[in-house]
């Protein structure tokens, strides 16, 4: 039994679902599948209980998960209690983002990270997702948020979580108290959307088109500013990501159903490079972040 076997254990127990777990330790849903039936022989139980696509602990399961924890835990702790003491970050951190990601996300993160680290600097950017992979290629940025590029072979993209689209409104819309709003019931409502140049806008279209929902499209904007603007001012909603609504109650989101648009945003780096340790640290705060984002958007 390998220590790597243990943390593909403790990732599959904590998801329940190969493709999260795989996504948490960077390796493929094939090899993780491989490396838990390992762990089975080895232990000669089953751990997990597989039923079409869920994943569930079995009895044995749940009473490894535990010990398990307590023993990586110990281990992790006395690594750390071998590490240099007197080692601190310093240097720049230069990060991209786009608007949807600048509103919470990335605040947080750097609230955590420069607490931590108070001798780097940020510089963060926030810019369109074309942008921020030409200045990445040009060795202009670190690290970018943003949504996997359509034709880039030259940068690596880690996917983050799965974020769904909710519909943006105001506290005084119609719509405001509903539990969810259906796609279709925006057939012939008055909509402000992204423009079309963007993913997202295509992703909405394509729902649109599934549910049989023709919205009544009153303006398209390319920054998402200018659009909860309108929304505050007007009887009229947008479909945006939850992390784009600002946290001071002036808008709210609903969740969209039949069919929910679906995203994955995640960080873009150059492809095969070594990543410097204030790079890897603040990669490391912002996946923790997005792990807690993951479980918070999950529907029960």
């Amino acid at each position: 039994m390998e220590l790597r076997h243990l943390r593909y254990f403790v990732a599959l127990a904590e998801h329940l679902s190969f493709t999260r777990a795989a996504r948490q330790t960077h390796i493929t849903q094939s090899t993780l599948s491989h490396q838990i039936r390992q762990l089975e022989d080895q232990v000669g139980q089953r751990l997990f209980d597989r039923v079409g696509k869920r994943v569930f602990l079995t009895e044995a399961g749940q009473n490894l998960l535990p010990r398990v924890l307590r023993a990586l835990g110990e281990l992790d702790e006395g690594l750390r209690a071998l590490s240099p003491q007197d080692q601190v970050l310093t240097g720049w951190l230069r990060i991209a983002a786009t608007h949807t990601f600048n509103v919470n996300l990335v605040p947080a993160c750097l609230t955590e990270f420069l607490t931590r680290n108070p001798s780097m600097r940020v510089v963060v950017e926030e810019l369109a997702a074309s942008v921020i992979e030409e200045r990445l290629l040009a060795g202009a940025l670190d690290l970018g948020i943003s949504y996997r590029p359509d034709h880039q072979q030259d940068l690596a993209f880690e996917p983050l979580y799965d974020e769904p689209l909710d519909l943006v409104l105001s506290p005084e819309h119609r719509w405001a108290a509903r539990k969810w709003v259906r796609m279709a019931e925006l057939h012939h409502q008055p909509v402000v959307l992204l423009s079309p140049e963007f993913t997202t806008r295509r992703l909405l279209d394509d729902c649109f088109r599934q549910c049989g929902a023709v919205p009544h499209l009153v303006a398209e904007m390319n920054t998402i500013g200018p659009i909860l603007g309108l929304v505050r001012r007007m009887n009229i909603v947008a479909i945006l990501s939850r992390q784009a609504v600002p946290e001071d109650g002036t808008l709210l989101s609903v969740p969209l159903e039949t069919p929910t648009p679906m995203r994955s945003p995640g960080v873009l780096l150059r492809r095969n490079e070594v990543l410097p340790p204030h790079v890897a640290s603040f990669l490391h705060t912002l996946r923790r972040a997005c792990d807690k984002t993951s479980h918070s958007t999950r529907r029960l």
